[in-house]
């Protein structure tokens, strides 16, 4: 993303939003917290060509095997950053955009009921380099430690001076915030949203299933399918921008190649 200048009234980690219509002046005071203006989607994505792409990826035998898990957070990633509204959070009653893209998830060690579960949180970086490898890279590094998180000061973050020590580790303070379900077998469409943080997007993964998908001569055909559960702050945006949105998603999964790009590479939607 593009860094500008911090001005007054900006936040160390976010923009203030200015300009701003009467409307949405006035919706922070009026609509209460980000919990009571929750916004629920779902899609099942069909990943006949995730799975051919991760299955050329890995051919390559890595050390550390590409999976959809890498994939779907890539794209979260990429679609963010190409659709700049879902950056958006609001605190103290103003509006803000974060001047990063951070996708915070927890990761298990091992799959065990006494191993140690981990809170991470990628940045995507404009380097030049793809937002999968960079998923893939740093998710390799964070199965190998385990971090604690400190808890949230409520009062501190509504004025805007939650430690950065603290918010650079802490998982609410993210663009997107995943939990992979899927990975121990549960399924679940949603998942709240915290006041505390300024997380405004959340994305629940479930398990992987075989579906029936209807060609054009009335059969079908089973393919391995993925439930995404979206939950986002409805005051960041409206319907349209998060249905155009959910297309750019849709469009990743049915192109996967297009995450091999630099993440400030352009994607037509429409």
């Amino acid at each position: 993303m593009t860094q500008r200048k911090k001005r007054w009234g900006d936040r160390w980690d976010a923009y203030r939003l200015r300009g701003l219509d009467p409307v949405h002046v006035m919706m922070p005071y009026l609509f209460g917290e980000r919990t009571a203006n929750e916004a629920v989607l779902g899609e099942t994505f069909d990943l006949t060509e995730v799975d051919k792409y991760l299955a050329e990826k890995n051919a390559q035998n890595p050390e550390f095997k590409y999976t959809w898990f890498h994939f779907i957070t890539a794209a979260v990633a990429k679609t963010i950053y190409l659709r700049p509204k879902m950056n958006y959070f609001i605190a103290g009653g103003h509006y803000y955009e974060r001047d990063s893209i951070q996708v915070a998830f927890n990761m298990k060690r091992k799959f065990a009921d006494e191993a140690e579960e981990a809170m991470a949180k990628f940045v995507l970086r404009e380097d030049g380099e793809s937002p999968l490898e960079q998923v893939h890279t740093y998710v390799h590094k964070m199965v190998t430690k385990v971090r604690i998180m400190a808890w949230s000061l409520r009062k501190m973050e509504y004025y805007g001076i939650y430690p950065k020590a603290l918010a650079d580790d802490d998982p609410t303070y993210s663009s997107a915030y995943l939990t992979n379900l899927g990975s121990i077998k549960m399924n679940a469409d949603y998942h709240h949203l915290f006041n505390c943080g300024t997380v405004s997007f959340f994305v629940t993964i479930g398990e992987v299933n075989k579906i029936p998908y209807y060609l054009e001569d009335g059969t079908y055909e089973l393919r391995n399918s993925i439930k995404l559960g979206l939950t986002i702050d409805e005051r960041i945006a409206d319907g349209y921008y998060f249905a155009k949105t959910l297309r750019l998603i849709r469009k990743i999964f049915q192109n996967p190649e297009l995450l091999d790009l630099p993440a400030a590479t352009p994607i037509e939607i429409d």
